[in-house]
């Protein structure tokens, strides 16, 4: 006799939880969790990894991330403009930036800017503010790529009522795109920025091609190069801890604000 719909599905539901379970038994019960410890959760390292990884790493980290997403937020504004432009050559130079910095790989593009452009400039990239400053300027490229094409969608997404209504009230289509649009655009694009903050914030582990000092690493460099001077995995297990404490709660925030403007809609 066949079984009922609900009775298959209540089957194959127990039948993955008595897998899972299974495996999660055999995992327990095979690991060697002292060797684990030893090698990834060693206290006495963590101990040497304090207060550094926090007070230097950390902080190079989240310092790293807020320039590039400031610097990355204000170039995107002007390519969106740009790319919007009812004059060609402007949407062409837009297109042209965004699909590039796009299209190559953020490494690529940190080690350029880093190391190519100076020897391309004939200027030493001491005078150009270093290696890790000129990295950051390649992470801001990139950033500015993808946050023009965010911002221009918001942009896009505003009705067009608003801009005849403020047109109709005398503003000139400057004073209406930067008043009006712009900051509606910008309400509307809230937690797709705040992804891209949170994507920042570990593309700042590819400044490492830049070289740093130890004053200028950031979380996984420093966690690293201390990994590798202990032969021990427990620095990169605090840096994992300390970037998910970062953005745990950041991508909570975008998914909150997600939700709450899909309420207001």
């Amino acid at each position: 006799m066949a079984l009922r719909r609900t009775t298959k599905s209540k089957l194959y539901r127990y039948t993955v939880y008595v897998v899972l379970i299974a495996v999660a038994v055999w995992l327990i019960v095979s690991t060697d969790w002292p060797r684990i410890a030893q090698l990834y959760f060693n206290p006495e390292i963590a101990a040497k990894m304090l207060p550094g990884i926090i007070t230097t790493a950390l902080v190079n980290t989240l310092w790293f991330t807020a320039v590039a997403f400031a610097g990355g937020l204000l170039l995107g504004v002007i390519l969106a403009l740009l790319k919007l432009s009812s004059i060609g050559p402007f949407r062409w130079i837009a297109t042209a930036w965004i699909e590039l910095f796009r299209g190559l790989p953020a490494i690529l593009t940190i080690f350029a800017i880093a190391f190519i452009l100076p020897i391309g400039l004939g200027v030493p990239g001491t005078k150009l503010g270093g290696p890790v400053v000129l990295g950051l300027i390649g992470l801001i490229l990139v950033a500015s790529a993808y946050m023009a094409e965010t911002i221009r969608a918001g942009i896009q997404a505003v009705p067009k009522g608003q801009t005849e209504a403020a047109r109709s009230l005398g503003m000139s289509p400057m004073k209406t795109t930067f008043w009006i649009v712009v900051p509606q655009g910008f309400r509307i694009i809230i937690p797709p920025l705040t992804n891209e903050f949170v994507l920042l914030l570990k593309d700042t582990s590819l400044l490492f091609v830049a070289g740093s000092f130890i004053w200028s690493k950031e979380l996984t460099n420093f966690a690293r190069d201390a990994s590798t001077q202990n032969a021990n995995g427990t620095p990169l297990i605090m840096a994992a801890a300390l970037y998910l404490i970062v953005t745990i709660p950041l991508t909570r925030f975008s998914a909150y604000l997600e939700r709450r403007m899909s309420r207001q809609r």
